[in-house]
C-alpha cells in the first residue's frame, strides 16, 4: 500500500517542474495571460470616453459629453472686406444667343465622325459591298468596301470618307445617311 502512495506523489508534478519540463508553453501561457489582463483593464478602466457598447453602464452619456463652444467669427480686415451690394437692375436680361456651329457641343463633334462611318457601313452592307458590322470605326473591311463602291461609281479610289462618296451613298440610299 505504501508503494502506491509514493507512486501517486511522484505522478502529480509540482508547479516548478511543469515550467521546467515545458518552458515554451509556460512562457506562451504567461504572455497570453498578461495580454488578456491588459486588454480587460484597458477596456474597463483606462478609456477616457464612454464605450459605444459598454459592458457595465456606470455613467450616462449625456453627463460625460460637453456642450460645444460657441464660435464667433472674427471680423475681416478692411483689405479683404466685400464690396457693398448694388441694387438689382430693373431692365430685363436678354437671353443668350444660340451657340454657333463652330462652338457646338464638343462631345457631339467628337462622335459625329463615328456616326458618319456607322451610316456609311450600314449603306455599303445593305447594297452588297461587303459584310461590315456598323461599329463606327474605319477598319480594313470598311476601307475595302469603300474602294469597291468608288470603283463601281467611277470615283477616285481612296478608301476614305469624302464628300463625293457621301453624296453618292445618299443618292443610292434615297436620302441623307443616318
Amino acid at each position: 500500500m505504501r508503494n502506491r502512495q509514493t507512486r501517486r506523489a511522484k505522478v502529480a508534478p509540482a508547479d516548478a517542474s511543469i515550467i521546467g519540463r515545458y518552458p515554451r508553453e509556460a512562457v506562451g501561457l504567461f504572455v497570453a495571460t498578461g495580454a488578456m489582463t491588459i486588454i480587460v483593464v484597458n477596456a474597463l478602466f483606462w478609456q477616457t470616453g464612454p464605450h459605444p457598447a459598454p459592458i457595465f453602464a456606470t455613467r450616462s452619456v449625456t453627463k460625460t459629453m460637453a456642450a460645444p463652444a460657441k464660435v464667433v467669427p472674427a471680423p475681416l480686415p478692411a483689405s479683404v472686406a466685400m464690396p457693398p451690394e448694388r441694387p438689382h437692375a430693373t431692365t430685363p436680361v436678354e437671353p443668350a444667343a444660340a451657340p454657333s456651329k463652330s462652338h457646338a457641343d464638343p462631345i457631339a463633334q467628337l462622335l459625329e465622325p463615328a456616326n458618319e462611318v456607322r451610316a456609311v457601313q450600314r449603306v455599303l452592307t445593305a447594297f452588297g459591298y461587303g459584310q461590315i458590322r456598323p461599329t463606327g470605326v474605319m477598319g480594313p473591311d470598311t476601307r475595302d468596301a469603300i474602294r469597291k463602291f468608288e470603283r463601281s461609281r467611277k470615283l477616285p479610289v481612296t478608301g476614305d470618307l469624302s464628300d463625293a462618296l457621301l453624296r453618292e451613298l445618299a443618292k443610292m440610299n434615297g436620302g441623307p445617311l443616318q
